[in-house]
Order: structure tokens, then C-alpha cells, then sequence
């Protein structure tokens, strides 16, 4: 069984990455699961906070995280870049330094999003990269999805509608999957 740890990087309830995440769940591959993990709660990186303790929602987030056979990170674009949340999120999960290896080293991590902008995520996408090569991931590179228009995409409940896009990102988690198997050995 390979087990996917799925973060959206939206705290908005209605979030378009929260409902590609909740999508990502009931179409992945036979033997695989996806379990769904939250930012909520994280508080904003300080050195001193860290001096007194990691906070349990940081704990929990990165034990999750170094339980999972990979990561699917669903993330947000704004102003063409990385939510500041979602960066802060990660940014906690390595500190301190030395627990960067147990949470990050090696471990397959992919990318998606969904925006309702024309161009989707790819520029957010683009910029995880630096961050992910930094902790030492191994980011699959074999698909990718950014999905453009998403007010088009999902209806007023939040549950994917477009068939086109309910393929693409079933194909890119059976790609991905396969990655992380291959990655397992």
C-alpha cells in the first residue's frame, strides 16, 4: 500500500486547492491512499516560539509527513508566487535543521494547484522548486497540473465538474504513484 500525505496550501474553506485535494482523494490508483493534512493552525515562524518548543500542530504536520511514502503539495498562486502560509508551513517543518533528513530527505514530493486565473498555478508550481531541491526532496518531474479557470472547474459545493480536468489529475496521481513506487524500490 502506497500511503500520499496531501497539504493544501489555502486556509480558505471554499478553496480551490482544498476541493482539488478532496478529488485528489477519491481518484487515486488501486493500493494507494491519500490522506489529507492541514496548515491550519501553524503559527508564523519565530525564532523565539521555536526556542520554547515546536508547536504540536508543526509536530503533527511533520510526523505525518515522515510517515508518508510521498507528499502532494496543492498549492495556491498569489502574486505569482508561493502563499506566504503555506511557505511559512514548510519553513516550520524544517526546523530545527537537524530533523530536516527525517521529514524531507529523499522523499518523492509532487506539485499541483488550481487557480482562477488563466494560467493556473504554474508560476507557484515553478517556484516550490528551489525550496523543495533546498530540504533535499526528490520532486517527480512527470506531470504536471495547474488548473486554469477553476471557478469553471468546480461547482458551488466545491466538488470537481469537468470531466477533461477529473482525467488529467487522475493520470498525473497514477503517474505519481508510480514515481513514489519506484522510489520505495
Amino acid at each position: 500500500m502506497t500511503r500520499l500525505l496531501g497539504i493544501s496550501g489555502a486556509l480558505r474553506r471554499g478553496s480551490y486547492n482544498a476541493a482539488l485535494l478532496r478529488a485528489a482523494t477519491r481518484l487515486m490508483p488501486e493500493d494507494s491512499t491519500l490522506e489529507v493534512a492541514s496548515i491550519r493552525g501553524i503559527p508564523l515562524y519565530d525564532g523565539d516560539v521555536e526556542a520554547q518548543g515546536i508547536p504540536a500542530t508543526v509536530a503533527q504536520l511533520k510526523d505525518a509527513v515522515a510517515r508518508a511514502d510521498g507528499v502532494l503539495l496543492v498549492t495556491p498562486e498569489y502574486n505569482n508566487s508561493i502563499p506566504g502560509v503555506f511557505k511559512n508551513a514548510i519553513d516550520w517543518l524544517s526546523r530545527p535543521s537537524a530533523d530536516i533528513k527525517r521529514v524531507f530527505n529523499g522523499r518523492p514530493f509532487a506539485v499541483i494547484g488550481a487557480s482562477p486565473g488563466p494560467f493556473g498555478t504554474a508560476l507557484s508550481q515553478a517556484a516550490w522548486l528551489p525550496v523543495l531541491r533546498t530540504l533535499g526532496t526528490q520532486p517527480w518531474f512527470g506531470g504536471r497540473l495547474a488548473v486554469a479557470r477553476a471557478n469553471n472547474v468546480f461547482d458551488d459545493s466545491g466538488n470537481l465538474k469537468d470531466a477533461a480536468v477529473e482525467e488529467q489529475l487522475k493520470q498525473f496521481l497514477a503517474g505519481y504513484v508510480a514515481f513514489v513506487r519506484r522510489a520505495h524500490g
